[in-house]
């Protein structure tokens, strides 16, 4: 090093998590950016730390990490709420690993290594379940088409232009001397105007009814989850002290 020469000076470092590997594997090299692939990401990554932190073996690591991914592909499928469905999959996945019965099912996870997986998923997954399907299910859009019976159908045209929000302008016929002396009429009503405000007035009213249906039972639905996660925050208390489930 020459007499000229500068020593670099020591710079700040904001110390970052290393999950380009995850990202390789699941194509998720665009993470910064889509909140979507950061989810997943996040979602895999905390998965593969628990199984570092219980000193899980590379099979136990294997079988967890996809418990998890099969039952977050599970959840997304359908936009349409399905959590008690998801729950079951997920316990019966994680049962199958837990109990000796080959082929069907082997005892990979011992009673307490399956009370602490059980534990984390509900409390970081299914507490988390309208939110994971919110970021990555299509939301419903309800489009309702009505035809009047005994009513003409409208023309192409006229149909178009309520589409585009342009107005389409017919040809005018040539006007006579007699129509032209005449003074201005008043705008005769469509005849189909009453018959289109009571039909928006009854499914206003159908659809406020079908609304409060659906909220009481997604309420129902919930209130029945809960009760399942405060009885399942109860076994790690009762199934302590027991050891590895084997049945022959």
């Amino acid at each position: 090093m020459g007499p000229g020469d500068r020593l670099k000076q020591p710079q700040c470092h904001e110390a970052k998590i290393c999950m380009w590997v995850l990202a390789e594997l699941f194509q998720l090299q665009g993470w910064e950016s889509d909140p979507r692939a950061a989810i997943l990401l996040d979602l895999y990554f905390y998965t593969v730390q628990f199984s570092r932190e219980h000193s899980f073996s590379r099979e136990q690591s294997s079988a967890f990490f996809t418990i998890v991914k099969d039952t977050h592909e599970a959840c997304v499928e359908t936009p349409l709420p399905n959590v008690e469905e998801c729950y079951r999959y997920f316990t019966e996945l994680l049962f199958c690993h837990a109990i000796r019965r080959p082929p069907f099912s082997i005892d990979l996870f011992s009673q307490e290594q399956l009370v602490l997986i059980s534990d984390y998923v509900v409390n970081t997954y299914f507490r988390h379940f309208k939110l994971y399907k919110y970021a990555f299910t299509p939301q419903i859009r309800l489009d309702i088409s009505l035809s009047y019976v005994g009513m003409p159908e409208p023309e192409p045209a006229a149909e178009l232009a309520g589409e585009l929000g342009e107005s389409v302008t017919a040809p005018v016929p040539p006007v006579q001397e007699e129509e032209a002396d005449s003074g201005p009429t008043a705008p005769s009503e469509s005849p189909r105007a009453p018959l289109r405000e009571y039909i928006s007035a009854q499914l206003c009213q159908e659809m406020a009814q079908l609304r409060l249906a659906v909220e009481e039972q997604l309420r129902a639905s919930e209130e029945q989850f809960n009760a399942k996660l405060a009885l399942l925050e109860k076994v790690p208390n009762s199934s302590k002290g027991g050891g590895r489930g084997r049945r022959k």
